[in-house]
C-alpha cells in the first residue's frame, strides 16, 4: 500500500506542476500533507515536517547566503568580463547563445555547486534570451543537463556517495567514467545545436551591434538578418506562450518576452552605480579562495558562503544604507528560493517518515526479474534515471544501490559496475523537483516549473541514455 501511494503522492505533485493546477510551494506542502493522513499517520506529520527541515536547513541557509553572495559580485562586476566574452562569441546568434549557454554551465560547474552554476549562468545568459525574446526553458534544460552531467565529478556529490555506500574509492568509479561522460557533455552540445537552430530558424539572427542598440519591449517590430540570408520580421511578443511555434513543436511557455519590463543587458551596463572596478582583483581572488575552500571541504558550504557574503557585502559596501539596498535587491530571490527548499522539507519528510521511499525502493529491487541477475549494471543504470529523479541522492545511493550492488554481486557483477552504473541518471536528477538548485535556476530565470520539467524530461532522460550506452560501449559498465 505504501508503495503505490508513494507514487501516486509523486505523479500527483508533477501533475498538478505541469498543468499549473498548483505552485510548486503550495503542492510540496499540501499533497504530502493529504498522502500523510492517507497512510493514516497524520498525527506524525509534524514530525516528519520538522524532520525534513531538519535535513534541508543547511541547504536552504547555504543558497540564501550563496545567492547573496554571487549578488553582490554580479553587481560590482566580477562577471561583467564573462558576458562580453559570451556576446563576442555568440553575436547575438540564437544557435550560439544555446551552445554558449551549455559551455557556459559546463565550465562552471566544475565548482561542484549546481547553485552557484545556475546563478552564474542565468545572471550572464538572461540578457540574451531576454532581448532577443529567446525561449527561457530552452536556457534552463540546456543549462540543467549539462550541470548534470558534470555532477558525477568527484565532488560533485554523487560518486561521492556511492564509494561511501560501497565501501569504494571515488577515483576508481569516477576516472573509467570520463569517456563515457565527455559522450554525454557531447550530446548537451549536440541537444544545444538543434535546439539553438530552431530558435535561430524561429527567430532570425542579429548582428550584435543590432542587438545591443535595440530599445525597450514596447517598441515596434524590427527587421532581423535571417539564418539563411534572407529577412525575417520578429514582432513584440505580448506573453503566453506566444513566440512562434516554440522549439520542436514543444511551444515552451516562457519566451524571453513574458515579461512586459524589458531587463536589457544590465551585466553590460558601465555605468551603474553598484560597479566596483577597483575591487575587481579583490572580489576574484576572494571568490577563487571560497570556490577552492569549497572544494576542498575545509569548512561546510553554508558558513562559507555566509561568511564570504559578510565580507562581500563589508568591503564592497562599507556604508549601511548600500548594504541594506544590495540585501534588498537580492531579496525576491532569496525568499522564493529558501521557501521552496522548505517546502521541499514537507515532501522529503513525508516521504521518508512515513516508509514510502523504501518500500518504493524495495518493490523496484524484488521485481527484477532472477534472469537479469548477469546484467545487474544495466538494470542499475536503467533505474537510476527514474529513481534519482523520483528521490534524493541520499535515498538513492545509500538505500537503493548497496542492495542492487548484492544482488549483482550474487552474479559476479564487480561492485564498481553498479557504482558507475548509479551515476547514469544525473543529468535528469538536476531537474527533480527534490533537488533545491532547481529552484534557484528557474526563478532566476523567471520559468514556471512545470513548464521546465514538461520541456527538459525528455531531453535529460535522453542524455542519460547516451550516457549509459557509452559506457557499455567501452566497456565500463
Amino acid at each position: 500500500m505504501l508503495t503505490i501511494l508513494g507514487f501516486a503522492m509523486i505523479a500527483t505533485f508533477l501533475v498538478l506542476i505541469m498543468l499549473k493546477k498548483m505552485s510548486p510551494i503550495a503542492a510540496l506542502v499540501l499533497i504530502p500533507a493529504l498522502f500523510c493522513v492517507a497512510v493514516g499517520q497524520g498525527a506524525k506529520l509534524g514530525d516528519y515536517v520538522i524532520d525534513g527541515v531538519g535535513n534541508l536547513a543547511p541547504t536552504a541557509a547555504m543558497l540564501m547566503f550563496a545567492i547573496v553572495y554571487f549578488g553582490v559580485m554580479i553587481d560590482v562586476g566580477l562577471f561583467d568580463p564573462i558576458v562580453r566574452g559570451i556576446l563576442r562569441f555568440c553575436k547575438a546568434d540564437p544557435m550560439r547563445i544555446v551552445v554558449g549557454t551549455a559551455v557556459l554551465a559546463a565550465i562552471v560547474s566544475l565548482d561542484g555547486d549546481g547553485s552557484t552554476t545556475f546563478m552564474i549562468t542565468v545572471s550572464a545568459m538572461y540578457p540574451l534570451y531576454k532581448r532577443l525574446k529567446m525561449s527561457l526553458v530552452v536556457m534552463t534544460g540546456v543549462a540543467a543537463t549539462a550541470n548534470g552531467v558534470m555532477n558525477t565529478l568527484p565532488w560533485g556529490g554523487p560518486t561521492a556517495r556511492a564509494a561511501t555506500a560501497l565501501k569504494l574509492d571515488a577515483g576508481d568509479i569516477f576516472v573509467p567514467m570520463i569517456p563515457a561522460l565527455g559522450i554525454g557533455l557531447a550530446a548537451v552540445l549536440l541537444l544545444a545545436v538543434v535546439l539553438g537552430r530552431r530558435e535561430r530558424k524561429r527567430l532570425g539572427m542579429l548582428t550584435l551591434d543590432e542587438a545591443l542598440a535595440t530599445g525597450t519591449a514596447a517598441e515596434p517590430e524590427t527587421v532581423l538578418v535571417g539564418a539563411g540570408g534572407g529577412s525575417d520580421r520578429i514582432r513584440k511578443n505580448s506573453g503566453g506562450a506566444g513566440a512562434g511555434t516554440g522549439v520542436g513543436g514543444d511551444a515552451p511557455e516562457n519566451p524571453a518576452a513574458d515579461d512586459d519590463e524589458d531587463e536589457g543587458f544590465k551585466g553590460l551596463d558601465p555605468d551603474r552605480a553598484t560597479l566596483r572596478p577597483k575591487l575587481y582583483w579583490f572580489n576574484a581572488g576572494l571568490t577563487i579562495a571560497l570556490l577552492t575552500a569549497m572544494i576542498m571541504e575545509l569548512m561546510p558550504i553554508p558558513v562559507l558562503f555566509l561568511l564570504g557574503a559578510a565580507l562581500a557585502l563589508t568591503v564592497n559596501f562599507p556604508h549601511m544604507p548600500d548594504q541594506r539596498a544590495r540585501i534588498a535587491a537580492h531579496a525576491d530571490n532569496v525568499l522564493n528560493v529558501s521557501g521552496m527548499v522548505f517546502a521541499a522539507a514537507v515532501f522529503t519528510g513525508v516521504l521518508s517518515g512515513t516508509g514510502m521511499v523504501e518500500h518504493m525502493a524495495d518493490w523496484l529491487v524484488g521485481a527484477i526479474p532472477d534472469g537479469m541477475g548477469p546484467h545487474m549494471a544495466i538494470v542499475t543504470g536503467i533505474l537510476s534515471i527514474p529513481l534519482t529523479y523520483f528521490m534524493s541522492n541520499d535515498g538513492f545511493y545509500f538505500g537503493v544501490v548497496p542492495v542492487l550492488a548484492e544482488a549483482g554481486a550474487a552474479h559476479g557483477v564487480s561492485p564498481l559496475e553498479i557504482a558507475r552504473a548509479s551515476l547514469v541518471g544525473q543529468p535528469l536528477h538536476m531537474s527533480s523537483p527534490l533537488v533545491p538548485a532547481v529552484y534557484v535556476l528557474v526563478g532566476m530565470a523567471k520559468v514556471e516549473f512545470g513548464d521546465h520539467t514538461r520541456f527538459t524530461v525528455k531531453w535529460a532522460a535522453l542524455t542519460s541514455l547516451v550516457v549509459l550506452c557509452a559506457g557499455l560501449l567501452f566497456g565500463i559498465i
